[in-house]
């Protein structure tokens, strides 16, 4: 079992930056795919980005070259670096944690709360 808190979410600028936290209890953390998605009312979760045991990444190509993902075994946490920030990026944002490497969000089996990012214009 896994649990995932995320932090770090809030109301920034256009062309600002943001870096979002999730922390993560329970056993195992470095073996497991972590990954970022993003949703919006009405609409499905969005893929965003993922980093696996490795410290292989992959990301949606909305935010090549502004988000970096990460993480720190030592401190079972992943991080989102979000810079350049314009108003499409406004969303809930979502950890998660899985077995496998995916952009669908139904491959991971842990779930953050998710946090509210706002970019305004």
């Amino acid at each position: 079992q896994v649990q995932l808190a995320e932090s770090g979410g809030g109301l920034v600028q256009a062309g600002g930056s943001l870096r979002l936290s999730c922390a993560a209890s329970g056993r195992f953390f470095s073996t497991y795919v972590m990954g970022w998605f993003r949703q919006t009312p009405g609409k499905e979760r969005e893929f965003v980005a993922y980093i696996d045991w490795r410290f292989s990444t992959y990301y949606v190509d909305s935010v090549k070259g502004r988000f970096t993902i990460s993480r720190d075994n030592a401190k079972n946490t992943v991080y989102l670096q979000m810079n350049s920030l314009n108003p499409e990026d406004t969303a809930v944002y979502y950890c998660a944690a899985g077995r496998v490497w995916s952009r669908d969000y139904s491959a991971y089996t842990y779930w953050g709360q998710g946090t509210q990012v706002t970019v305004s214009s």
